[in-house]
C-alpha cells in the first residue's frame, strides 16, 4: 500500500476489519470502491487521520449493524473524493459555492460543474452497488438507491460549504499567499484569516461523512 503511510495502513486495516465484521463482504465491496480510488489518487500518501476521517463513521455504523448509515457515509466520502479528483480536469475555473466568486484550483469550497457531476456519479455508484449487494430489507431498491445517492450528494455539498466558510484558512502577512495549514511558513508565519483554527480538511471530511450518514438514517425511516 504505497499510497498510505504506516499509520494510514494501520487505520485502513482497522476500518476494513470493522466494516467486514459488521457488514461482511458486501460492506467491504463498498469500502473497496472508496479506498480503491484513494490508491489511484494523486498527491502525498494518505495518513491515519485521513483514512479515519473518510472511513471512520462508516466503520462505526458497520459495527452497529446499520447498513443504510454506513452506505450514506461511504457515499458522501466517495462523492467528495470524486468531485475533487474529476473537478481537477475541468477547463473552467472553480467558483466558491457560497458567493460564486472565481477561486484558484484546489481552494476549499470551490466547485465546478464537472467536479459536481463526478461527485453525483460517485454517490450513485456507491448507492447502486449497495442495493445490489445489501441484504434485502423493507426498503425497495429504488428507494434505497435514491436515499443513498441523496445522502452522498448532501455530504458533498456540506463539504464545500464548510470548506468555504468555517474551515481554517491562513495567509502570509507579507504577500497574502493562502494555505489551509497554519504551520506553513512563507515570508512570515501564517495568520488565521478565516474560519476556525481547529477545523482542518480532515475535520471537514469527517463532517461530510457524518452528514451523509445522518441523511441516510433519516431517509431510510
Amino acid at each position: 500500500m504505497t499510497w498510505l503511510t504506516r499509520g494510514g495502513v494501520a487505520a485502513a486495516v482497522a476500518v476494513g476489519a470493522a466494516v467486514g465484521w459488521g457488514l461482511g463482504w458486501p460492506g467491504l465491496a463498498l469500502l473497496l470502491v472508496l479506498f480503491g480510488h484513494f490508491a489511484e489518487g494523486r498527491g502525498p500518501r494518505r495518513t491515519a487521520r485521513q483514512v479515519v476521517a473518510n472511513g471512520g463513521v462508516a466503520a462505526v455504523a458497520a459495527l452497529a449493524g446499520v447498513w443504510a448509515v454506513a452506505t450514506g457515509a461511504l457515499a458522501a466520502a466517495t462523492a467528495d473524493t470524486w468531485a475533487t479528483e474529476i473537478g481537477s480536469f475541468s477547463r473552467v475555473p472553480p467558483r466558491l459555492i457560497t458567493t460564486g466568486a472565481l477561486v484558484s484550483r484546489g481552494t476549499s469550497g470551490g466547485i465546478t460543474v464537472l467536479g459536481s457531476a463526478g461527485g453525483v456519479v460517485g454517490a450513485a455508484l456507491i448507492a447502486g452497488l449497495a442495493q445490489l449487494v445489501a441484504p434485502r430489507g423493507t426498503v425497495s431498491m429504488a428507494a434505497g438507491f435514491a436515499t443513498g445517492t441523496a445522502a452522498g450528494v448532501l455530504g458533498m455539498v456540506a463539504d464545500s460549504v464548510l470548506g468555504a466558510t468555517v474551515q481554517g484558512m491562513y495567509a502570509c502577512p507579507r504577500c497574502d499567499a493562502r494555505s489551509e495549514r497554519g504551520d506553513t511558513v512563507c515570508h512570515e508565519p501564517m495568520r488565521l484569516v478565516r474560519g476556525w483554527r481547529w477545523l482542518d480538511n480532515d475535520g471537514v471530511n469527517l463532517a461530510t461523512t457524518l452528514v451523509g450518514a445522518a441523511a441516510a438514517a433519516l431517509g431510510s425511516r
